[in-house]
């Protein structure tokens, strides 16, 4: 027993990454084929894999929404740990990141799961929803971070009881409790916004793992 959480080292995170990461020889090729294309760096971390794709069994995920896709490293993650007939939409800004995404689907054989849904998630995002037959079973956030909050308010009215809320780069790049970041303190101070809202959302219970740059997730009541 402990009433302190132990830090994750980066012997411990390593430990991790060797054993709970679901990342294979497919999901590290697609990351050297996007640094080739000079597709950004930023997917989630190996460790992340797993974790996500344990989240998305528990509630018998169906139906998912990813916002902010980049090279669809995490999405593939996601869809994979969906039924045949679940679906995952795939929100990303870039044209070209979204031909690419669809690209490694159909290699990935996860064409008729992942939809790409091209532009702004803040604009398409009322098209979007009418294509959902059902309601959400989980939402994944990792795009712009000053609308963190704003994604937030928008998928929750179509999120189902007991789906999840789930965002990356919680800890914003460990700065998130500070009260002056030294590096980027608009997205630094977004972020802090955001889990303070998750945490303290009338509709949610959440909680923050110190997975990768942080998860955090939030589970509607």
């Amino acid at each position: 027993m402990s009433t302190t959480s132990t830090p994750l080292t980066p012997n411990l995170n390593s430990f991790i990454r060797k054993n709970f990461s679901a990342e294979d020889d497919f999901l590290r090729q697609l990351l050297l084929e996007a640094k080739e294309l000079n597709i950004p760096e930023i997917s989630i971390a190996p460790e992340q894999t797993g974790f996500l794709q344990v989240l998305l069994r528990a509630v018998n995920a169906r139906n998912v929404l990813e916002i902010g896709s980049l090279a669809g490293y995490s999405a593939i993650s996601m869809a994979r740990a969906l039924p045949p007939d679940g679906t995952l939409y795939a929100c990303e800004l870039d044209p070209r990141f979204c031909d690419f995404i669809r690209n490694k689907a159909e290699q990935a054989n996860l064409a008729n799961v992942i939809k790409v849904v091209e532009g702004p998630a803040l604009i398409t995002y009322p098209a979007t929803r009418k294509l959902f037959t059902e309601p959400l079973d989980v939402v994944f956030i990792d795009a712009d971070k000053l609308n963190y909050t704003r994604y937030l308010e928008m998928v929750l009215p179509d999120l189902r009881k007991g789906g999840l809320v789930i965002a990356d780069n919680a800890l914003a790049w460990g700065l998130v409790a500070d009260e002056n970041p030294i590096s980027e303190p608009q997205n630094v101070i977004a972020l802090r916004t955001f889990n303070e809202r998750l945490s303290s959302h009338p509709e949610l219970q959440a909680t923050l793992v110190p997975l990768g740059d942080g998860m955090a997730i939030g589970v509607k009541l």
